[in-house]
Formats: structure tokens, C-alpha cells, sequence
């Protein structure tokens, strides 16, 4: 029960991460129909690519079977012999499409997934040995949905097949009054047709045991919302310590931007809502820089360790409103606020030179 409310609650699409994880432990959408068509794809190209060398080379070396069987010796010895001949016949013969379908047969597994290697797929599973679990899948849903499927994948096969040799029924049966070489092309040209229309049948049978394939491996990676907000935690990190984080280092900058207020000419005040601190030092310095600012409590604090700094601090609102809005930490006032700056800075240097003169 648990496991059904499980799957049930497993709404979501998988995650790119899932994915990859499911690849990483050799779960991936491989689907036996399109490794079949590729092969005898492969098989079909070879037969059209060494059909004509392979029956001429096939009518020549092996003559003796066709136009005097009776001359080969039937002792031990004998048979030893033709077998081992045989084979060192053969296998050149065969050589060039064993070599093709071996590179289809890996064909057609790399167009439908990148290679894999997987070691939990090479662990022993002792649950396969179950007698009771190889019931359930020879007799559950996928067993029978698999040999629904054969079944219909071989009538419809054997029914391309026989639309190709009912017709040249006639002249298989000439074929024996034939001469060997013509016997041998005959057979290859034959072969070539059954294979083809087998071909046409099993690519419609591939591209839809694919897309089954993908949908069941797509379905077997949902994820529910819980997971979902789980992986989406692990890899952007909990928010909880994000904003500790954001917080500490918020102290810290604060800590930093106070650390620079008793070295600020002037505070402009709202007075009591914002408060922005500029330095200025002449020809060292194009334009104020601002080196703190704050608004509500901090802007209080501000004011405060300037006034325990005899930092000046001169109360204009909305040069202080627009200060605060425009300028960020350790930049430059804009041009736009040049004037008035430059005359509270202006009113300042003024007010200190007397209090020094006095």
C-alpha cells in the first residue's frame, strides 16, 4: 500500500538530474525492436554490398556440393576433413557481413542512448532468483504485453515474407534445373526482397516499441513535489542556511560601512529616515564618494557614531531621499547631484574653518 500511495503521489516529470541519475545507474530507454531493425538493416546493406562476390565465391568453392555430392568421402576422416574445408571457405565468404552486422548490432545501440557503465547493473540480485517474482513477470502485465507483442511482430513479419515468395512461387520451382551460379543469385535476390519487406515492417514496429519505451522509462522517473523541492534544496542549497548566510554577510558588510563613517566629511540626514555619508577629499577625489548609508534604525546609527565622531551633519530631505536612491556604497555621487552636494560640502568647509579660526 505504501508503494502504491508512493507512485501515486509521483505526478511530476523528472528533472534533467533525474535523468542523469537514472543514466548513471544503467536505466535508459533501449528498446530491443529498433536494436533488431538496425541489425538486419545492417544484414541488408551487406547482403546488397557482398551478395554478388558471396554467390559467385559460394558457387565456385562449394561446386562439388551442388554438381557431385557423391564424390565427397563419407568416412570419419573424410568428414573431418569437408567440415574443416568448408569453414576455411566460409569464413572469408562471410567475413565482410559478419564485420557489418557486428558494427550495426552496436549501431543500434548507441543511437539510443550514450555508452553506459553502470556497476550496480553488474551487482548479483538475489530478488531475480525469487520462483515467485519470475511468475509475475512471465505471467503479469509485462509478460503478457511482451508475448502479445512478439506474437503480432512474427504474424506480421511471416505476412511481409509471404507477399514476397507467394509470387516467385513458379520460379522456386524451376531453381534445381538451374546452373549453380544462377541458383546462388536467384537465392540472393530473393533473400534481398524478404528482407526488405521485413525491414518495412519492423521499422513501423520500432519507432512504436521506441515511443512506448521512452513514455515507460519517462513514467518510471516521476518524481513527486516533495522530491522535486528535495533535489531542487541539495543542488541550490537549503534556504534556510542561504539566508543565514545572506544575513552574516550583511552583517559584516554593515560592519565594514559603519567602520567608515568617522572617516566620512559630512552626513546627509532626512533627518531621521535616510542618512547617507560622503567622503571627499580635495584633489585626491573627482566627485564625493559615499561610504555609508542607511535607512530607519541604521540611518539612526549612522548619525549617531558621526555625531560621537564630530562627523557634520547637515539635514536636507531630498537631497538625502535621492542620495539613497541613486547611490550605491564606495561609488561616486551622479553629475546630476554635483551642485548640491558641492554646496553642503561647500557649507561645511566653511563651518569647520570657523570653528577652527575660533
Amino acid at each position: 500500500m505504501a508503494e502504491e500511495r508512493d507512485d501515486s503521489q509521483k505526478t511530476e516529470e523528472p528533472t534533467q538530474r533525474r535523468l542523469d541519475q537514472a543514466h548513471e545507474h544503467g536505466d535508459v530507454v533501449k528498446s530491443a525492436e529498433v536494436s533488431s531493425f538496425v541489425l538486419l538493416g545492417g544484414a541488408t546493406v551487406a547482403i546488397m554490398l557482398f551478395g554478388q562476390s558471396l554467390a559467385e565465391g559460394f558457387t565456385r568453392d562449394f561446386r562439388v556440393f551442388l554438381e557431385a555430392p557423391d564424390q565427397l568421402a563419407a568416412d570419419p576422416g573424410g568428414i573431418v576433413d569437408l567440415f574443416g574445408g568448408v569453414l576455411l571457405h566460409l569464413l572469408p565468404l562471410l567475413a565482410p557481413i559478419f564485420a557489418v552486422m557486428m558494427g550495426s548490432a552496436l549501431a543500434g545501440n548507441l543511437l539510443q542512448h550514450r555508452p553506459v557503465f553502470s556497476a550496480a547493473r553488474l551487482s548479483p540480485d538475489l530478488t531475480k532468483l525469487s520462483p515467485l517474482k519470475g511468475l509475475k513477470r512471465m505471467f503479469g502485465l509485462d509478460g503478457i504485453s511482451n508475448l502479445v507483442k512478439g506474437l503480432l511482430k512474427l504474424a506480421l513479419v511471416a505476412t511481409a515474407v509471404w507477399t514476397q515468395i507467394w509470387p516467385m512461387r513458379g520460379e522456386l520451382e524451376s531453381v534445381l534445373s538451374q546452373q549453380p551460379a544462377d541458383v546462388a543469385a536467384d537465392m540472393i535476390s530473393l533473400f534481398l526482397h524478404i528482407m526488405i519487406a521485413a525491414l518495412a515492417v519492423l521499422a513501423v514496429i520500432a519507432a512504436a516499441d521506441y515511443t512506448l519505451q521512452r513514455f515507460r522509462f519517462m513514467r518510471r522517473n516521476r518524481m513527486s513535489r516533495q522530491e522535486i523541492k528535495e533535489e531542487f534544496r541539495q543542488s541550490e542549497g537549503d534556504p534556510a542556511i542561504k539566508a543565514k548566510i545572506k544575513q552574516i554577510r550583511g552583517e559584516r558588510a554593515r560592519k565594514r560601512m559603519m567602520a567608515q563613517v568617522p572617516e566620512a566629511t559630512v552626513v546627509i540626514t532626512n533627518p531621521t529616515h535616510f542618512a547617507v555619508a560622503l567622503k571627499y577629499e580635495s584633489g585626491k577625489m573627482a566627485a564625493p564618494v559615499c561610504v555609508a548609508k542607511g535607512a530607519d534604525s541604521l540611518a539612526l546609527r549612522i548619525r549617531k557614531l558621526a555625531e560621537e565622531h564630530d562627523v557634520p551633519i547637515v539635514e536636507n530631505p531630498p537631497l538625502a531621499r535621492a542620495l539613497y536612491a541613486t547611490v550605491e556604497l564606495d561609488e561616486a555621487i551622479p553629475p546630476e547631484h554635483y551642485k548640491a552636494v558641492a554646496q553642503v560640502i561647500g557649507y561645511v568647509m566653511r563651518l569647520t574653518g570657523k570653528i577652527r579660526a575660533n
